[in-house]
């Protein structure tokens, strides 16, 4: 679980960030949970948005999400939200040890 200083660590990293997938009108499937996983594990904060032709709502969506990848919701403004998971590898836990270092 995240305190509020390690939300507002990844809230200000995630902003400079673009959203790398986005949800459409297929909604959540199955190859595009895997690709988040994928994400999460080499970046360990993924920023999605949901298109206008979806019919996934963002909150549904990201608690969807972090329900079924383990991860944590950073945000959801408007149509977009932000997923943190710390990696398993060590090589890529270099944020996961930044935000650490705040807790």
């Amino acid at each position: 679980m995240l305190n509020n200083k390690e939300k507002k660590y990844l809230k200000k990293i995630a902003q400079k960030e673009k959203a790398i997938f986005q949800i459409g009108k297929n909604g959540l499937n199955d190859e595009l949970i895997k690709q988040v996983d994928q994400a999460l594990e080499k970046r360990e904060l993924v920023k999605l948005n949901i298109l206008q032709n979806s019919s996934a709502e963002v909150d549904q969506a990201a608690e969807e999400l972090a329900t079924g990848l383990r991860a944590e919701v950073v945000q959801t403004i408007g149509k977009t939200l932000v997923l943190y998971r710390p990696s398993q590898e060590a090589k890529n836990q270099k944020l996961s040890a930044e935000v650490k270092a705040l807790g």
